[in-house]
Order: structure tokens, then sequence, then C-alpha cells
């Protein structure tokens, strides 16, 4: 066999398929729930998977009041931040980010899985948190999947 019978494809904007999911996350680990969920937005279960391309899917997690963290990481986790002036940063526990906004500390996770760069910051707008089971997507008729039988 001289020649090729194959070619690698390579997705653009125009030829990306993209649907909306429903994500469960109620009894989810955090942790777990945060990076299948990031390569789903990502699109890397997708087998036109582009580095360089938003080739993922858009994603709606609800029940994020109802996450797990195991350990003991409810006290232990910190998430730091910085207010900008001479000794301002900031500390909150998980339980402490967990009480002011528990959608908070679910996109936190999932944003600390994708990349750190403009398609990361964009990839990051397909992902739609909600505590409680109703949500503003029901338009897009998303697709409920078990994040339990992905790998």
């Amino acid at each position: 066999m001289n020649t090729l019978s194959y070619k690698t494809v390579s997705a653009n904007k125009a030829t990306v398929n993209k649907e909306w999911l429903l994500v469960d996350a109620e009894g989810q680990t955090l942790g777990r729930l945060a990076s299948k969920v990031a390569k789903l937005i990502r699109g890397k279960y997708k087998p036109n998977f582009t580095p360089h391309v938003d080739c993922g899917d858009n994603v709606v997690i609800i029940n994020a009041e109802k996450i797990k963290l195991t350990g003991n990481k409810w006290a232990d986790k910190t998430y730091v931040r910085h207010t900008g002036y001479p000794g301002g940063q900031r500390t909150l526990s998980a339980t402490e980010l967990f009480g002011k906004d528990p959608i908070r500390l679910v996109e936190k996770a999932v944003k600390g899985m994708l990349p750190k760069n403009k398609l990361g910051r964009a990839i990051y707008k397909n992902l739609y948190v909600y505590t409680g089971n109703e949500h503003n997507q029901a338009a897009q008729n998303p697709k409920a999947i078990n994040l339990n039988e992905i790998k």
C-alpha cells in the first residue's frame, strides 16, 4: 500500500457538533465530578477532538449543593484570593465558601482543570451550574448523562 487511505480530520468552529448535557451532582465527589465535566466541556471524549478549537459540549450541572468532599477537606481545603492591596490576601475554607455560594465551589473546581489561556476562558462559558433541580436551559433540551458510566 503506497498511499494512505485515511486523512486526519481537524475540527474547526464551523464543523464542530456541540450538544447540551445535563449532569446531576447529587452524591458526586467534587474533584471527580469536576475532572469529568472539564473533559466534556473541552471535548476530549469526542473522536474529532482538536486541541486548539472549542469542540466541547455545553454542560448544565444541577444539585450543586449536594456534592461531597472526602476526608477532612471541608475544614482543611482553603481558597485563596487577593484584594490587590498590600496585605490583602484572604482565605476561605471549603465550608465557608460552600455556605456563601455552593455554585462557586463547583465552578472553581472545574475552572481549575481547564487550560489557562484564551481558549480555556472561552470554554468556561459553556458551563452552567445551578442549585436544586430547576435550571434555565430547559429550552435547549439537555441530554441527561450519568458520570459514573464515563471513564
